[in-house]
């Protein structure tokens, strides 16, 4: 069966993955792109970038997947939904490329994009999700892509065989933590540490046995 996999979600060393505040102009709330400075200094990101351990983690966002689950506050602003011209941040061609099922209780018509990448969104439970992410996905895997809520809500299932969290060294303060609520949630997982000299900490988490 397909693997689920989390690749490259960044967390302040106090657990947030996004900041308070989001808004259409503010996508991170007061966090800025603080999170995620780290992978625009890779080589993936530009010519020129780092080609060392942050470089070697980012490139594993994308081989094998065939569908991708995201939460409504990931495709967009608070109140998105009252948009009918809204298709996500990332314009008309996503980086995604494979179908991707947006969680939301404001469902819509699907919505077909460049590049491959096409949005369909369900009112749906974790479980739920996962089984039409799968049928979509072709037999290749499936990535939960955020925000910290549907990571969390997925983790806490044991729905999850792989994730990759990228400890950044900054304190955020105030917004969403990644770990609430998982207290334990480490077992049944083989947990490794890597740090790298941008300060990031890379935190893989592999379903034992697996």
């Amino acid at each position: 069966m397909s693997l689920v996999r989390v690749h490259n979600f960044s967390v302040s060393l106090d657990g947030f993955g996004t900041g308070e505040g989001t808004s259409r102009e503010a996508y991170f709330g007061h966090a800025g792109e603080r999170l995620h400075e780290w992978m625009f200094a890779t080589r993936w990101w530009e010519a020129g970038g780092s080609a060392g351990v942050d470089d070697s983690f980012v490139r594993q966002h994308d081989p094998d997947i065939g569908a991708e689950i995201m939460g409504a506050g990931k495709f967009g602003f608070p109140g998105w939904h009252e948009d009918p011209d809204w298709k996500g941040a990332w314009g008309p061609n996503p980086p995604f490329h494979t179908p991707v099922f947006v969680l939301t209780h404001h469902e819509r018509a699907s919505v077909e994009m460049e590049g491959g990448t096409t949005y369909h969104f369900l009112d749906a439970s974790p479980a739920e999700a996962l089984e039409a992410a799968r049928e979509a996905a072709g037999g290749k895997d499936v990535r939960i892509g955020g925000g910290a809520t549907v990571i969390r809500d997925f983790f806490k299932a044991g729905l999850v065989d792989y994730m990759h969290v990228a400890v950044v060294p900054i304190l955020l303060g105030r917004g969403v933590r990644l770990w609430d609520g998982l207290e334990a949630a480490e077992e049944g997982y083989d947990v490794e540490a890597v740090s790298a000299p941008s300060g990031v900490t890379h935190l893989t988490f592999s379903r034992s046995g697996s």
